[in-house]
């Protein structure tokens, strides 16, 4: 039987209703902590802005804090929405972090704003978009690099870290970009299914060694709710129904608990969006779990699996890795 490809973790501190931010970032670092314990490879920090609920805005100071309370799993950005911050700053920070903790840190990229265009805005960068992306992402790479001589602008801290660099998306672009650049590649299949078959095989098919990377490495992030029962799994997966509901609405975000049904609380349509949503989610007890990522795992070629756990009760969400990691 092959082997299982390394687990790893997506975070977005999200706050519980009526918790308090401190409270939830707690609950993170316990988190972290116990994913660590258990043989998690990787624990990634989301950057959402002007969103109440999700409280990973500041994204590298939470990967600092993160590594700090933790000592081996390797901590890092899923990603930094480069859009919307200038590559010396990030490399800067990055490059910081890299010091701090040598060899656990990540520096994922995306090049969505992870917000609404008024908050694009506030966030001050000149040429707000996308369509500079693969620029800025060269000026990282060479910003994270060795000094080269004469060169005007350098990251102090930053240069000569060689901070892994991973490019994050949910279509083909940032798949075909990766590739080209030869730099390992995440697809987010967690809230974007549709496409991660084909985002997967074009970046594999179209891979191009690099310095940093010889052979593509691809990561699937995809939604997970274990527990003891299917039953209780199905009762639990109510809270982050709740939640992808109100982001269709507009709604704050606000973790809720399970409720017994749903039924009132949505409409066919909406339900039929939700459950798209989470096409590639993970749910059950430990055989149904168990089952299920085998099922994907004998279809789609991937190298490590990148899990949210979207579960209201703190400690059912680390039980719930207990479950994972066993699976």
């Amino acid at each position: 039987m092959p082997q299982r490809p390394p687990f790893s973790l997506l975070e977005l501190a999200s706050v519980r209703e009526g918790d308090s931010v401190g409270t939830t970032l707690a609950n993170s670092v316990a988190y972290a902590q116990h994913a660590e314990k258990l043989g998690f490879k990787r624990f990634w920090l989301a950057e959402h802005h002007n969103m109440e609920g999700i409280s990973s805005s500041a994204t590298s100071v939470l990967v600092g804090h993160i590594a700090g309370k933790t000592e081996s799993i390797r901590v890092g950005s899923g990603g930094v929405m480069l859009p919307n911050h200038p590559p010396l700053v990030i490399a800067e920070q990055f490059g910081t972090l890299a010091c701090l903790y040598p060899d656990r840190i990540d520096l994922g990229l995306g090049r969505a704003p992870g917000t609404d265009p008024i908050t694009s805005r506030a966030l001050r960068r000149d040429r707000l978009g996308a369509e500079q992306f693969p620029e800025d992402v060269a000026r990282l790479q060479t910003l994270l690099g060795p000094l080269q001589p004469g060169q005007p602008v350098k990251a102090i801290p930053g240069a000569g870290t060689n901070v892994p660099i991973w490019l994050l998306g949910s279509s083909l672009y940032s798949a075909q970009l990766a590739a080209m650049r030869g730099l390992p590649y995440a697809f987010a299949g967690h809230f974007a299914p549709r496409l991660y078959r084909e985002a997967l095989k074009v970046y594999r098919d179209h891979f191009q060694p690099s310095e940093q990377l010889q052979t593509p490495y691809a990561m699937l992030a995809i939604p997970a709710i274990a527990a003891d029962t299917d039953e209780e799994a199905r009762w639990l997966s109510t809270t982050s129904y709740q939640r992808i509901l109100a982001l269709f609405r507009g709604q704050p975000l606000w973790m809720k608990p399970p409720v017994d049904s749903m039924d009132g609380l949505w409409n066919a349509g909406e339900e039929a969006s939700v459950r798209d949503f989470l096409g590639l989610q993970v749910l059950g007890g430990p055989e149904s779990v168990r089952d299920q990522l085998n099922q994907l795992l004998g279809t789609v070629d991937v190298d490590e699996l990148m899990f949210t756990v979207d579960i209201y009760d703190p400690e059912k969400r680390r039980h719930a890795l207990d479950i994972l990691s066993q699976a």
